[in-house]
């Protein structure tokens, strides 16, 4: 409301003095929190005097976020720890599929303590919808994190998209600038994951209604993490699967082909050698992996500075694809051959260009090469096998 009211050209709004501070969190406007209905019109009626509510916003933003999780505690895992870091920096989709105990979940729930800041834009964005879903907490006029959002997989598609007969946002826009992690992806009901392609592909969700149509932001960062077959072990070598190739195929098709295109990082996560789980040595922490996903954040907003409400490299449409993810003769080939191979769509040939310039940009390198488009492909090889 105190957006709207800035839009509109007003320079001072009275708020219930509760909701002060979230409101003075907008800049270019005065707020003014009042606790009756006579002590706001005594302001309007300027018997009294007033001061306006003011929120330090370097402050908050500033405030240390502590995260009872850190990548430190992994064993093992490099190549799987590398493909999340390379998705946060450029907040690519990304899919983890493994045997049960391979600790899909567990980097999964360490996310968060690697994710990049929030900029100011970002986080005014993401306060607005707890705001209007009433989730705000009342000692944070201002999200200043980004949200991690992990719905059951019974969800509903109005839980998990947005609805109701009060039109409310769902899980996906409470993932605004965040990550929608999806554990065990193949068991949400078929026609719940499909409601995801809308947003996946536009960031936004929109909700119709008799009355009125409603668009709720839903620019989020998916994370997801499956089995290879139904009982969990195809493919590992201590325990025998017990799935028959029907029931395999069967448990893959919940996964329709144009969502696992929208997904640009299919990760296969292998079960942790033996003598990683003995080694004593703490892994890297999630503090020293989080400064290289800050520094590319930080290139990738300075690139797209002029494009309006774009922060990362996953948000790169047509025009910002031809301009900024040129590549040398040699790397070009080898996209082109890779995709032939593996039979890659379009839209797959855009996101491995996506994830190939966050590998630049994680290196500090202006210029594409070989490496990084080789780099790239390997994380869309996972998706040949699923499809």
């Amino acid at each position: 409301m105190a957006l709207a009211a800035r839009e509109q050209g007003l320079t001072r709004f009275l708020v219930p003095e509760v909701n002060a501070r979230e409101a003075a969190v907008v800049e270019g406007i005065e707020v003014v929190g009042v606790t009756r209905l006579e002590q706001a019109v005594d302001i309007l009626a300027g018997r009294v005097d007033f001061s306006p509510v003011q929120v330090d916003l370097e402050t908050l933003f500033h405030r240390q976020d502590l995260y009872p999780f850190d990548f430190s505690e992994v064993k093992g895992q490099e190549h799987v720890k590398r493909a999340l870091e390379v998705a946060a920096a450029g907040g690519h989709n990304i899919l983890l599929s493994g045997v049960p105990g391979t600790g899909k979940t567990m980097m999964a729930r360490r996310l968060p303590s690697i994710l990049p800041d929030l900029v100011l834009e970002e986080a005014i964005e993401t306060t607005r919808v707890y705001s209007a879903s009433g989730l705000l907490p009342d000692d944070a006029p201002l999200l200043v994190t980004r949200p991690f959002r992990s719905p059951h997989h019974t969800i509903s598609d109005a839980g998990l998209i947005g609805g109701g007969q009060m039109p409310r946002p769902g899980e996906v826009s409470l993932a605004h600038n965040g990550v929608l992690f999806l554990d065990e992806l193949p068991e949400f009901r078929k026609h719940v994951l499909e409601v995801l392609r809308q947003p996946l592909e536009d960031g936004a969700v929109t909700i119709s209604r008799a009355a009125q149509s409603l668009r709720f932001p839903a620019r989020f960062m998916l994370v997801a993490a499956m089995n290879p077959c139904p009982c969990g072990y195809l493919g590992d070598s201590r325990k025998e699967c017990t799935c028959t190739p029907v029931h395999i195929q069967r448990y893959r098709s919940r996964l329709s082909g144009p969502l696992l295109d929208r997904i640009d990082m299919h990760i296969e996560v292998p079960p942790v050698r033996l003598e990683d789980m003995h080694d004593r040595e703490p892994g890297e922490s999630s503090a020293v992996i989080r400064q290289r996903v800050n520094q590319a954040r930080r290139i990738q907003r300075h690139r797209f500075r002029k494009a309006g409400a774009m922060f990362c490299n996953a948000q790169m449409g047509p025009a910002q694809l031809r301009e900024h993810c040129q590549l040398a003769s040699d790397a070009a080939a080898l996209l082109r051959r890779s995709i032939e191979a593996l039979g890659l769509s379009a839209r797959a040939y855009n996101r491995i260009l996506k994830i190939a310039r966050t590998i630049a940009d994680l290196e500090e390198n202006a210029a594409i090469n070989r490496s990084h488009i080789a780099e790239a492909i390997q994380y869309r090889r996972l998706q040949y096998e699923l499809t």
